[in-house]
């Protein structure tokens, strides 16, 4: 790729010319399929090419100028996909965006028709429960979804809405599959400040000791849960945001504005007119063509810089492989030692999302970050070519939305920082490897201390045989606890923040504590150093199977290594584990309707996808690591 049009910091020239030489047939044969679509429509809306009956039944339940202008075949159809219910509060706003898109599409010359809801569940409800063994499958039944509302070939753009956790990349997945149609992700925004993060965590510590009661428990829940909105630490859902705007899949500054605010519903109805705009014509900018080998690492580089979650070294992985581009770890790897750590965010530090928008936000990262090369700057994003759009926030004029220069400096320095003056000198994920095998490690909320750990093991299979131990003080020492059979394969890859306050009681008590799982932490891993995604998971054969109470293990972050102090024969020669569950333990919940998922799952290092061989890494082939030098170790 030629990076001589644009100043490209050397390892991100480097690792973007990687990943696209590497991806270079299977993102051709993607761009094929994508334009062999676009041929088809031949410079009219998509519906021309159809039968008059399957017609009909399109418009069937239009009225008035919706109903002739569809019938017409003169103006874009767009299609509204949405994760919209109730329960999840970052999902209840989007209840009110459908009419007033269908309002200001129809004033830009459009149709827009609500085409399809996909489904959304919430992780903190499910937490620790068997339905969270279903969240990470929930992500592919999202991308089929989007891609059901999408089959019926009405549409010439689409709107994807949804916010959290699995459901941006499961739309995103399922939009690319129509790659040639344009599409914009319209967020909802976070929830006002509540009870700070820091002190909600004392108080779940405080429960797991005992020395609290579940009212009071409950009472911090609520007072940091309290209102409609996306929850206000930088998890999933959050990291989701930012990732996307930078980008260039958000209108600029859109992500972090509060729902129920003129200005969100500014911008709801702005992605409306913006959408048929970019469906035709001269700025017709399809989605398969936005997202390629720059803005993807624009993308990676942008979760570096902050600190964000590590569900992403699974999720940008099957993004990317949905538009034909091959992300390895060792990418991520490689940026992570070159990419400054820029945000100090929750569980990161103690302010919230909406102090770091506060600070200047998205606008302000992508300034530092573009000033110093480490972003690509010709890019195609849905604000136009290239990515300075995304310096500009947005503002009410009156009732008129326009966009203004953002600040040139951080507001707080404390929560954002420049570039020259970074919080760490390189980004908040690692990856380590050894005799165990590979696996993902956030590392900005874990004290340097605390990087490298060496202890005995204790291994469980399940939560309920961790807290068992914990409260029976049979952990109060140095220990590495191992928790498997929580990947894809086994379980569905949960998500395992309930170990979380047990394991920060047991390091402030002075152990030397790490955490070992082919589980998932996500965005809320905090100050315990937890070497997550581990793969090869035990439950399809990997070392993990084979590891016992009171093995000695190595986890060194610093120097991105995983072993466990254990003669190579005498590991290959011990019987694996069976602890995974059969097809009829995993059941109840809804468990079974997804055992064809679990059964056909890939790794995790190559997105954790049930969508078929896009990566040598669904083939059982892990890619040989040629670029170690660039960046440096991991």
């Amino acid at each position: 790729m030629n990076q001589a049009q644009e100043h490209v910091h050397p390892v991100v020239a480097e690792v973007t010319d990687r990943i696209a030489e590497r991806s270079r047939e299977s993102r051709a044969a993607y761009l094929a399929r994508i334009s062999a679509a676009t041929s088809a429509a031949a410079g009219q809306p998509t519906r021309a090419a159809m039968g008059c009956g399957n017609l009909a039944h399109g418009f069937a339940a239009c009225a008035g100028d919706d109903r002739l202008a569809m019938r017409g075949l003169r103006k874009p159809g767009i299609a509204i996909v949405s994760a919209y219910n109730d329960l999840l509060s970052a999902h209840q706003p989007l209840h009110e965006f459908p009419e007033w898109i269908k309002d200001s599409a129809r004033e830009a010359g459009g149709v827009a028709q609500f085409a399809g809801g996909v489904p959304a569940m919430c992780d903190g409800i499910t937490q620790g429960r068997a339905g969270m063994e279903l969240s990470l499958f929930s992500r592919d039944v999202i991308a089929m979804a989007t891609g059901v509302a999408l089959s019926h070939d009405m549409f010439d753009g689409t709107l994807l809405l949804g916010v959290c956790d699995k459901i941006v990349p499961g739309l995103l997945i399922g939009a690319l599959s129509f790659g040639h149609l344009p599409a914009m992700l319209v967020p909802a925004g976070p929830m006002t400040s509540g009870l700070p993060n820091k002190e909600k965590a004392r108080i779940r510590q405080l429960y797991a000791e005992g020395k609290a009661s579940r009212e009071d428990l409950l009472e911090a829940e609520s007072a940091s849960y309290h209102s409609p909105g996306t929850c206000t630490f930088y998890g999933t859902a959050n990291s989701n945001q930012l990732v996307v705007e930078v980008m260039g899949l958000h209108l600029p500054g859109a992500s972090f504005v509060h729902p129920g605010t003129p200005l969100r519903k500014a911008l709801t109805e702005e992605a409306g007119r913006r959408i048929v705009e970019i469906s035709r014509g001269e700025e017709y900018t399809p989605l398969g063509q936005l997202v390629d080998e720059r803005s993807v690492v624009n993308g990676l580089v942008a979760l570096l810089a902050t600190g964000g979650s590590t569900n992403h070294t699974l999720h940008l992985v099957a993004i990317a492989a949905a538009a034909g581009i091959q992300l390895t770890w060792d990418d991520f790897a490689d940026l992570s030692a070159a990419v400054p750590l820029l945000a100090s965010v929750y569980p990161n530090g103690s302010a919230d999302i909406n102090h770091f928008h506060a600070a200047g936000g998205v606008q302000f990262l992508v300034r530092t970050l573009l000033d110093a090369g480490l972003l690509h700057r010709d890019v195609k994003t849905i604000a136009g070519p290239g990515l300075d759009r995304y310096r500009q926030e947005p503002v009410l004029d009156g009732d008129k939305l326009t966009w203004r220069e953002a600040t040139s400096h951080s507001l707080d320095e404390s929560v954002l920082r420049p570039v020259e003056r970074p919080l760490a000198d390189n980004g908040g994920l690692r990856m380590v490897e050894g005799n165990l095998g590979r696996a993902v490690i956030k590392v900005s909320a874990v004290a340097p201390e605390n990087r490298a750990v060496e202890a005995p093991a204790r291994v469980f299979s399940t939560q309920a045989e961790f807290d068992a131990a914990f409260r029976a003080g049979e952990l109060d020492r140095d220990v590495v606890v191992v928790l498997r059979n929580q990947g894809p394969h086994a379980n569905g890859m949960p998500e395992l923040h309930g170990l979380t306050p047990a394991l920060g009681v047991l390091m402030d008590r002075g152990y030397r504590v790490a955490l070992l799982t082919d589980g998932r932490m996500s965005g809320a891993s905090g100050k315990i150093p937890a070497a997550i995604h581990l793969t090869p998971e035990a439950a399809a054969g990997g070392p993990l199977a084979r590891i016992a109470d009171g093995d000695v293990v190595r986890l060194d972050t610093e120097a991105g290594t995983l072993e466990m102090r254990i003669d190579a024969a005498e590991l290959d020669a011990r019987e694996p584990s069976d602890g995974a569950p059969d097809e009829t333990q995993w059941s109840g919940t809804g468990r079974e309707l997804f055992a064809a998922l679990r059964r056909n799952v890939g790794p995790a290092d190559a997105g954790a996808s049930v969508f078929g061989p896009m990566t040598p890494g669904h083939l059982g082939v892990t890619a040989p690591r040629t670029e170690a030098s660039v960046g440096g170790p991991s």
